[in-house]
């Protein structure tokens, strides 16, 4: 592969900031900018065929960090270190997080959000399309159980199941429903994966469920809401927020509810402990 020596360069801060690392350092920058140089091509490569589930597993002790992290834990593409973010207000509301902290999922949650309301979709459900990936912005394993446990304190309980189920429904599609499962999960996980009996589990207790619908929603509107050009605000969704959301006084973090630490930990990510 071929290195773009002035983008490598540039990522890092420039060629002074270069000479300020040690050698070790820019090795480590060097196997992380030609690991993502890679899993761009390989995402972007058109009629490359997909990797099987061996290969996918094969691939983790060539980098540098875990699949599962947090994305607001990780610098942005290009970038050998993290920005520092600002402080956040005393009371932190949902407004706040989204303007301040989920800074990588916003886009899309938002994105998701537009579709379900012009498929006219009840206002529950625009919420959970809304919220259905921020906990991303925390971690990225099992996202979809880490998601409904934030909000379950502030939520409706048919938007807070939306959030959970919409995971496992992923693996699964629904022809009838208008979702087909995406050529990105066969890159991701590899042509040939197979869903865990947990997660086969979850999607035949959620089939069932009367409020299948509502989670099934929340992964057709999630599924197409990638586009990097589309210009999209939270304005449309504040009186959906007002009405569906009850915001502690507190500020979220600081209302003593069994998930404080939760929204503490995406408040302040910097914390050494």
């Amino acid at each position: 592969m071929e290195l773009d020596r002035r983008r490598f360069i540039a990522g890092l801060g420039g060629a002074a900031a270069v000479g300020l690392m040690s050698h070790e350092a820019r090795a480590d920058a060097l196997e992380g900018f030609l690991n993502a140089e890679l899993s761009d091509t390989a995402s972007s490569a058109s009629g490359g065929g997909f990797p099987t589930a061996a290969e996918v597993q094969a691939q983790i002790s060539s980098r540098t960090y875990r699949s599962g992290i947090g994305q607001m834990f990780m610098p942005d593409r290009g970038n050998s270190t993290v920005a520092r973010l600002a402080e956040m207000p005393e009371r932190p509301q949902l407004l706040d997080f989204f303007e301040m902290r989920f800074n990588r999922t916003r886009n899309h949650c938002l994105q998701s959000a537009t579709k379900a309301v012009q498929r006219g979709v009840d206002e529950e459900i625009v919420l959970a399309c809304l919220l259905h990936d921020v906990s991303q912005e925390l971690l990225r394993t099992e996202h979809g159980y880490w998601g409904a446990q934030m909000f379950e304190p502030y939520v409706p309980e048919r938007t807070a199941f939306a959030i959970r189920y919409h995971q496992p429904l992923r693996f699964f599609a629904d022809d009838e429903a208008g979702y087909q499962y995406p050529d990105l999960y066969r890159r991701v996980f590899g042509y040939d994966y197979v869903p865990a009996p947990h997660i086969q589990a979850a999607y035949d207790f959620t089939r069932k469920h009367r409020w299948y619908g509502a989670a099934r929603e929340v992964t057709v509107s999630d599924l197409y809401a990638f586009d990097p050009n589309a210009v999209v605000s939270i304005e449309p969704f504040v009186d959906i927020i007002g009405r569906h959301f009850r915001a502690p006084a507190e500020g979220l973090g600081f209302d003593g509810s069994p998930v404080a630490h939760m929204w503490r930990t995406i408040n302040f990510p910097d914390a050494p402990l």
